[in-house]
């Protein structure tokens, strides 16, 4: 690998960063004292500064030369409201929150290579380090781009990353296209009649009612849908009855929907809602049908990807430059890359073999209580951030 020898030799120090931002966990919105840090850290090393986009947010500003061009670099700040199982040092100080997803170390990765960056500025331009709040479920990126983001901080492309589980450490996966999905949830009312439940006839049932509109779902993803286009419908939450002898007046019904176009989002809308409604007139209840759309697919411009696995591919070889596997998980930087072009790649985390002694028993995948993002990859990703902005900055304007 051909990582920046000044990265390599202020990793220790990054590493402690990640590891008391890890300590100190704070959820969507909160993350006061983690802004703090990232601010104070900024401006010790030079950085201007631009506070309170999208509530928490941190901006900072590397300019060098007089290029009017300018590149915007991406790592989220929150954690998950989670208990944590690990016991070692670092271990979240905050009970019921973790950095489980390793935001930390994101956090850590971008002020790496700020660091590096103003330090040399070898650039002819502006790196926007953009430092978002709230991606596990506020959008953070959105109020961020509400708040005004693109016309404060002008941009000509963005880009993100996150750590891998599972990806070999030393890897990079990227490739055009829907990596992440859209994440929206609905919430289903099936308002009966309750009546004793030696007595079914007296009332309107709206258990079986559920079972019927549970199944019927699913043949919105195996026969209305086109075989090649990806979807999930999950319920995952069935709320109804009291007393084992009392049949309910509701029952209710929520869950998520996942699809990598909206095309494919609004069709399984529609027939959910159709299905939902139509069960229920046929059973003689009522329905309430609620669809919220959270966080729309995360789709990778083809040219700002393929400018991007140049980049790692000079780090890393070619060959731990990986295809992306598509993945229905969701990400808020899905509103950046509707705003703007770009590309979110993932970079390894490996096996969790890194793990010091006092981690959990669970395995090291992201949400999960045994986490911890690997410092090993702190100087590769702030090294990828540096080169990136830097041949992006220096190559000819589109």
């Amino acid at each position: 690998m051909k990582l920046i020898d000044s990265i390599v030799g202020q990793a220790a120090g990054i590493a402690a960063i990640r590891r008391d931002i890890h300590a100190h966990p704070e959820l969507c919105f909160e993350e006061v004292r983690t802004a703090d840090l990232v601010a104070a850290r900024l401006t010790e090393w030079g950085i201007p500064i631009h506070r309170g986009m999208g509530t928490t947010g941190v901006v900072g500003i590397v300019k060098s030369g007089s290029s009017s061009r300018a590149i915007g670099l991406r790592a989220d700040i929150d954690a998950l409201p989670m208990q944590e199982f690990n016991t070692f040092a670092h271990a979240s100080t905050h009970q019921g929150k973790m950095h489980a997803c390793g935001h930390d170390g994101h956090t850590a990765m971008l002020l790496a290579a700020a660091q590096h960056l103003a330090k040399n500025r070898n650039f002819d331009g502006t790196v926007y380090l953009i430092f978002q709040p709230a991606e596990e479920g506020g959008g953070g990126a959105r109020e961020m781009i509400k708040d005004g983001l693109f016309e404060q901080f002008p941009v000509e492309a963005v880009f993100g990353m996150h750590n891998w589980p599972g990806l070999p450490v030393g890897s990079f996966a990227l490739s055009a296209g829907p990596v992440m999905a859209s994440s929206n949830e609905f919430k289903i009312t099936i308002r009966g009649k309750g009546s004793h439940a030696a007595l079914p006839h007296m009332g309107t049932d709206p258990v079986p009612i559920a079972c019927q509109m549970v199944q019927a779902f699913q043949t919105i993803i195996s026969r209305n849908k086109k075989p090649v286009d990806a979807g999930v419908i999950s319920v995952t939450m069935v709320h109804a009855g009291e007393a084992t002898n009392v049949v309910p007046d509701s029952c209710e019904l929520q869950g998520t929907v996942r699809t990598f176009t909206l095309e494919v989002l609004d069709l399984i809308e529609q027939r959910m809602q159709a299905i939902a409604e139509n069960i229920c007139a046929a059973f003689d209840a009522q329905c309430e049908f609620e669809f919220v759309r959270n966080y729309p697919p995360t789709v990778n411009h083809p040219a700002e990807t393929a400018f991007a696995r140049d980049v790692m591919a000079g780090i890393v070889g070619a060959d731990n430059v990986r295809p992306q596997e598509p993945t229905m998980g969701a990400e808020d930087f899905a509103y950046m890359l509707q705003a703007r072009p770009g590309a979110y790649c993932f970079i390894g985390n490996g096996d969790g073999a890194h793990r010091e002694i006092g981690h959990g028993g669970g395995p090291c995948t992201i949400h999960n209580p045994s986490y911890d993002f690997n410092d090993e990859l702190i100087p590769l990703g702030a090294s990828y951030w540096v080169r990136l902005a830097e041949q992006w900055l220096a190559r000819t304007a589109a």
